[in-house]
């Protein structure tokens, strides 16, 4: 039977050794999560989240309503669907208003208003952030909007840059998927010819 100073002993050899990866898992996440990158990108989400809500107010509240005043449309966007499979109160002839009411009923709608809402939403995110990108690149000078052109190699798309090097233009140009200029390729893999897309 082991005595108590043995005990004593594997307990201070466990917990030393469970607080050094406890130190050591630690140590490795403030690693993690303190790189400039991921502060960067937790930021920009933020961020990007609050603009989206904004952007989507806009469309939700101010656009929108505007929209609905159009003689054809005569109700909020959200509210425009179609009753594809009417419920029991629908055939008793009292219809429905919103599409709460006719989910609650049991019908199946087509809530296309509320898809036209959603598409208005992505339109006015998109090109709001289009216009930031625009906005910063004139008073940064700094290109975060690249153009790019597809590779006649790959066919995938590079920058303009690259395929305007004289190293893409040199001997067939370079492959852009593999690292190595297409001919130098095509010899490794035994082929005579040259593919042409």
């Amino acid at each position: 039977m082991r005595g108590l100073d043995e005990s004593t002993d594997v307990l201070v050899r466990v917990g030393h050794t469970a607080g050094k990866q406890v130190k050591h898992g630690w140590q490795a996440f403030v690693n993690f999560a303190a790189r400039d990158n991921v502060l960067e990108v937790a930021l920009g989400l933020i961020i990007a989240d609050a603009f989206t809500k904004v952007v989507t107010s806009f469309v939700s509240d101010i656009a929108l309503p505007i929209v609905s005043l159009l003689p054809f449309l005569n109700r909020n966007m959200d509210q425009k669907f179609a009753v594809l499979s009417e419920g029991p109160r629908y055939a008793n002839g009292e219809g429905y208003n919103t599409v709460k009411q006719a989910r609650e009923d049991g019908a199946l709608v087509l809530a296309w208003g509320m898809f036209v809402q959603n598409m208005l939403n992505f339109a006015g995110v998109s090109l709001t952030l289009f216009a930031v990108a625009h906005l910063y690149m004139l008073i940064s000078q700094d290109k975060i909007i690249k153009p790019t052109v597809r590779c006649r190699y790959c066919r995938k798309f590079i920058s303009v840059e690259v395929r305007s090097s004289t190293q893409y233009k040199s001997d067939g140009g370079i492959d852009c998927c593999l690292g190595f200029p297409l001919p130098q390729l095509l010899k490794l893999a035994g082929w005579k010819r040259r593919l042409a897309w």
